[in-house]
């Protein structure tokens, strides 16, 4: 058969990239649901044991400060694949109510290994906030994997296990008197937040369990790398993506909820490429926005000027500079229908905690949280008054800023900002979470239902584009950090400001400091009864409320009833639970009929009206 010159110089082109192509190491990623690094003996003495795993770190390097840049699946998984800082790009909700388009020519990473030749699949989960985008995956399904690829072509997978997530602990008390743990609850150790109950005990024993039963999973994954051949031509990560599953880790930003078990196995044929012996623990920190990175350089792939993370592990990269690393950032916003904010700043062992609205206090109501009985009886021993000084934390009022010292309080319960002798560490975390914030620049400043509109068709450009008036937003938040009548002038400034999102964080930082920002209350009941905009309002009266200065009801029920917006009606909705279950506590006889009909309907305000209707 005569074939063509240019036939003939395809097939030739073709043969070149499939051999470069082949020329790469293999990728696949062991990803554990739910889990912190607290939960493996490999970590931390208290852990289950985990075999496999430990094989894996034998073969390989073991992570000590490994993070995901947030508590929660969406978000974290999101950073994941795209190795940029959620708030910058407008990821950092939980779930979406918009998805959003990626910064510039961006695409998630697999994108860029499936251009140059790999096989990527993944096993199945996704749960992006961002737009997915053409060629990512070859397959993502529950069938996937490397085994479909063409002979010889280097591929990437990624695969979830779903054994450890958190609704293997939505078990009833029929279930936990029944069900016994191969755990001995009896030795089971409680973080010093927990009260020490049965129930708590079994939730953590059950949980080990829980942790050794994925072990064994990552285990037949590995064996079968081995049966067919791949192993040693294959970096193995196995992580968890995010913190968990214990009550105040998933969905929180103390390091339960962000410190994530992470052991990369580097192949035999490989490790020239690697700067790190066998066996190795790497101390230096890595985040979630660096893996993406990571796997581009191990591939000998450019990394795309859009991302935020740096690569830790190929050419180019030195085990000391990875360990001279001791910065990590952290952010949690809305988790499903339960709102906050809060940013974190890790510099070596001190963690700077940034709560931009601290009256919305940990255990503020999330219907799928308190289907744990853990969390339940957390919370009625509360109410009881059963409770030390520690384990009363998750319900009451946060600092505006806090400050811990993580090898002597690794749980995070003794806050050193108020401490003279930590006053210069405080102050400079405080400065670099405060510069890095305003040069993202965060999102987060403005209400996620303003954000969904406009703002999310382009978000990133939407943020560099303002990133002066964030700028100045962060500064007015940044007033509850300054001793009120030094802050008062400026605070009183920016509540006349023209710009309703001034006034929006003006009302916030006058919550902040409480019933010493009483002063204002009065411009704060003229901007509760006619601003033009309706969440200002809300904010007026949440600050009236909290300090007792004013009956709230009345405008968050004429709010409620004249909102179009079902993200909107949500965030009000989330300071109208705060007023009723926190302190002073205010009877809110809500009705369904308050709502339009289409406000009425989205998931999020169907859910708050789920706990609001149910009898107390």
């Amino acid at each position: 058969m005569k074939i063509s010159p240019l036939v003939f110089l395809l097939c030739v082109a073709g043969q070149a990239v499939s051999l470069l192509a082949a020329d790469r190491p293999n990728f696949v990623w062991l990803i554990s649901e739910d889990n912190s690094k607290h939960y493996l003996r490999l970590f931390d003495e208290h852990g289950a044991e985990t075999p496999h795993i430990a094989r894996l770190a034998a073969d390989g390097l073991l992570f000590e400060h490994a993070f995901s840049n947030s508590p929660v699946c969406s978000v974290a998984r999101t950073t994941l694949i795209t190795g940029c800082y959620a708030p910058r790009i407008g990821t950092q909700f939980h779930r979406r109510l918009r998805t959003v388009p990626l910064p510039g020519n961006l695409r998630m990473f697999p994108a860029y290994l499936r251009e140059a030749g790999y096989h990527t699949t993944n096993r199945q989960k996704k749960d992006y906030n961002a737009v997915e985008g053409a060629g990512v995956w070859d397959e993502s399904s529950a069938q996937a994997t490397w085994r479909d690829r063409r002979a010889g072509q280097p591929f990437f997978h990624m695969r979830s296990f779903g054994t450890t997530h958190e609704s293997s602990l939505h078990f009833s008390e029929a279930e936990m008197q029944a069900e016994a743990t191969e755990t001995d609850p009896d030795q089971a150790k409680l973080a010093p937040y927990h009260p020490d109950t049965p129930t708590f005990r079994y939730t953590v024993a059950r949980y080990h369990d829980r942790i050794r039963q994925m072990d064994g999973q990552i285990g037949e994954v590995v064996s079968q790398l081995e049966e067919d051949g791949l192993l040693e031509d294959t970096f193995v990560f196995y992580f968890g993506d995010h913190g968990g599953v214990l009550p105040r880790s998933k969905g929180y930003i103390y390091e339960s909820g962000l410190h994530v078990p992470l052991v990369v196995r580097v192949p035999e044929n490989w490790r020239h490429i690697v700067d790190a012996r066998p066996g190795s623990h790497v101390t230096g920190f890595v985040s979630f926005v660096d893996f993406g990175p990571t796997l581009l350089n191990l591939a000998g792939l450019s990394i795309p000027q859009e991302m935020d993370g740096r690569p830790f592990l190929g050419n180019g990269v030195s085990l000391s500079d990875v360990n001279a690393r001791e910065e990590a950032f952290g952010y949690a916003d809305r988790f499903d229908e339960k709102y906050d904010f809060v940013r974190t700043w890790r510099s070596g062992r001190f963690k700077y905690m940034r709560s931009y609205q601290p009256f919305n206090f940990d255990a503020l109501q999330n219907n799928y949280r308190y289907r744990m009985l853990a969390y339940a009886e957390w919370r009625e021993l509360f109410h009881a008054g059963k409770l030390n000084p520690a384990q009363s934390q998750f319900f009451q009022r946060r600092p505006a800023e806090a400050l811990y010292d993580l090898d002597a309080d690794p749980h995070e319960v003794h806050d050193l900002s108020g401490d003279p002798e930590y006053a210069d560490t405080l102050a400079r975390l405080r400065t670099r979470l405060a510069e890095h914030v305003k040069n993202l620049p965060d999102l987060s400043f403005y209400p996620e239902s303003f954000l969904i509109n406009e703002p999310f068709e382009n978000p990133t450009a939407f943020g560099q584009g303002h990133r002066r008036e964030i700028s100045m937003l962060v500064e007015i938040a940044d007033l509850s950090l300054v001793p009120f009548p030094e802050a008062q002038g400026e605070i009183e400034a920016a509540l006349e400001f023209p710009h309703p999102w001034e006034r929006y964080w003006g009302l916030i930082t006058c919550s902040s400091h409480g019933e010493e920002s009483a002063p204002l209350a009065e411009i704060a009941r003229r901007l509760a009864a006619q601003d033009p905009e309706l969440l200002v309002r809300v904010r007026a009266a949440e600050f009236l409320g909290l300090i007792g200065a004013e009956d709230p009801r009345p405008v968050l029920r004429q709010a409620l009833a004249t909102t179009r917006s079902g993200a909107e009606a949500n965030l009000m909705l989330n300071s109208l639970i705060l007023l009723r279950d926190g302190q002073p506590g205010y009877a809110f006889p809500v009705k369904a009929n308050w709502f339009r009909s289409n406000v009425a309907q989205e998931p999020y305000v169907q859910r708050r009206l789920e706990y609001l209707l149910a009898p107390r």
